[in-house]
């Protein structure tokens, strides 16, 4: 039997704190404090809008770093409840791209568990690792 080997699953960080700029701040530094990264391996979905033009959101714009491959925006609102239909297209559009490592940015943490057991059942449970979450200060 020829059986083709298995892609290597995407690792998932979801990423909560009080400020989008505090979320994408930690980000930034677990990508600065990770192991260099192959071009394109990181990719982000984060939720809501930047603070304005700040360090960290040039560190997550892959124009500025090499290692994303994408960063995707999308509008506030509970991704498992009402923004659930944006993320998965977002997601499906980011995995065809098959990065290494992706962060998602959460602007609410109240339905965390929902999001995780969405990520952990099919398609996604043979697609992602969900890694630990990270809490932004």
């Amino acid at each position: 039997m020829n059986r083709q080997p298995q892609a290597a699953l995407v690792r998932v960080t979801l990423v909560t704190g009080a400020s989008a700029a505090a979320r994408e701040q930690a980000i930034a530094r677990a990508i600065r404090a990770a192991a260099p990264a192959p071009n394109g391996s990181i990719a982000l979905i984060l939720e809501g809008l930047p603070g304005g033009l700040s360090q960290q959101t040039v560190a997550l714009d892959p124009q500025h770093n090499p290692v994303l491959g994408q960063t995707a925006r999308i509008a506030p609102g509970c991704m498992c409840c009402v923004g659930n239909l944006t993320l998965k297209v977002t997601l499906n559009r980011i995995l065809r791209r098959a990065p290494q490592c992706l962060y998602i940015s959460l602007a609410g943490a109240a339905h965390i568990g929902q999001l995780r057991a969405f990520l952990s059942r099919p398609p996604y449970d043979v697609l992602l690792r969900l890694g630990d979450d990270l809490a932004a200060a």
